[in-house]
């Protein structure tokens, strides 16, 4: 039986006061093996544009590797910087034509989007059909992504301090790992501001969070 490499994963973004979070574990599994126990899975796009993932891991790297191309092309032609939106569309094209191709491997991907632009801060989700939904306040994906959205719905307030979404995600995030084999290893994650993109947490973890 071929044995495909999937981030079985806890991916989340949520919208804050000074900006917009996205936390990501490290677990790669192939079936039952752990196969990498430092997988990266939040990936910079663009100068204040990133993207979570979850799926099958040549999947995933091969279209973010499209997708940055194609934004820093559209920027080079139009000299304008691509908005959030037209990136999350053009993501959605590729996943979409991917997952209707034709492969002995499932070719099945699973992105949260984020970034600031003219528009303000803005989260889409890309789900494996190809659909792009927008995210008003917060988002998770994969396999752990039931366990984190119920701290999320639970603990979530509007205009949350940089300090206090993350918290929140690392309580998510948390979640996910006592219950979801799949989750773990460690937590990266993230701030998008006006400004860029900086590195606010970044921890192997053992059972829990600190």
């Amino acid at each position: 039986m071929l044995e495909t490499l999937e981030t079985g994963t806890t991916t989340i973004a949520l919208i804050c006061k000074d900006g917009v979070i996205m936390a990501a574990d490290r677990k790669a599994t192939a079936g039952f093996m752990i196969v990498d126990k430092k997988a990266q899975k939040i990936y910079q796009i663009a100068r204040k544009m990133a993207l979570t993932t979850s799926g099958t891991v040549s999947d995933i790297q091969l279209l973010t590797k499209l997708i940055k191309a194609e934004l820093s092309l559209k920027k080079f032609r139009t000299e304008i910087e691509p908005s959030t939106q037209e990136a999350s569309n053009l993501l959605a094209g590729m996943v979409f034509h991917n997952i209707r191709r034709f492969s002995v491997i499932p070719g099945i991907t699973h992105f949260i989007l984020a970034g600031h632009d003219r528009n303000g801060f803005q989260v889409y989700d890309i789900f494996a059909d190809g659909s792009v939904s927008k995210v008003d306040d917060y988002f998770s994906s994969g396999s752990g992504s039931v366990f984190a959205l119920g701290v999320l719905d639970t603990l979530f307030k509007p205009d949350m301090s940089k300090k206090e979404a993350v918290e929140l995600a690392k309580r998510a995030v948390n979640a996910a790992l006592q219950r979801d084999a799949a989750s773990g290893e460690g937590l990266d994650i993230i701030l998008i501001t006006s400004e860029g993109i900086e590195e606010v947490f970044s921890q192997k973890l053992g059972v829990s969070i600190s």
